[in-house]
């Protein structure tokens, strides 16, 4: 597990596979900036079922208050063979869970995992550029806007931009090395 002041990320339990596969099926709970395909039910059921939804490649957390309620989900997964990336995606569930600091603590929390468990170089986040929020998330983790990918992603019948937001080793560890002023 993986614990912040707000929030805990943890790995997906069999308890949990019901409500996480209804939130995905939620389409309407996502916001204009989420994708909003489906998976079935068995598809995903059957993926859970192969590895927890957990590998040295691809993961998804449950992202819970302390009290142990589920706000949402967090995945990380290479973004091509040939690059030493990652790339994340998250979801807050529920407008009352939205804009609280949630998003930005899980991202902070997992690019610190990643980036001490593993060798990859670049962690990245990719954002439609109307959506502020997620752009606050990204500048606020420590994330350095890079460029727009133009027209890269269909979704809602029509090709959109995205502003490509990265953070690499490097700048992370600086932002977490040690003050030289104590």
């Amino acid at each position: 597990m993986l614990t912040g002041t707000l929030t805990t990320l943890r790995q997906i339990r069999d308890g949990d596979l019901e409500l996480l596969w209804q939130r995905h099926a939620d389409i309407d709970d996502r916001g204009l900036y989420f994708p909003i395909g489906v998976m079935s039910w068995p598809k995903f059921a059957r993926q859970y079922s192969e590895n927890g939804f957990w590998s040295e490649e691809e993961g998804m957390l449950v992202i819970s208050d302390r009290e142990g309620g589920i706000l949402g989900h967090i995945e990380f997964f290479r973004t091509a063979n040939y690059l030493d990336e990652f790339e994340l995606s998250y979801q807050i569930y529920g407008k009352e869970n939205r804009n609280r600091g949630v998003a930005t603590e899980v991202v902070q929390l997992l690019t610190r995992y990643l980036f001490e468990k593993s060798k990859w170089n670049r962690i990245r986040l990719m954002i439609h550029p109307d959506n502020k929020a997620s752009v606050r998330v990204a500048e606020k983790a420590g994330y350095t806007f890079e460029s727009i990918a133009l027209g890269v992603w269909y979704n809602r019948g029509v090709n959109h931009d995205l502003a490509i937001y990265r953070i690499l080793r490097r700048e992370w560890a600086a932002l977490v090395a040690p003050s030289s002023a104590s």
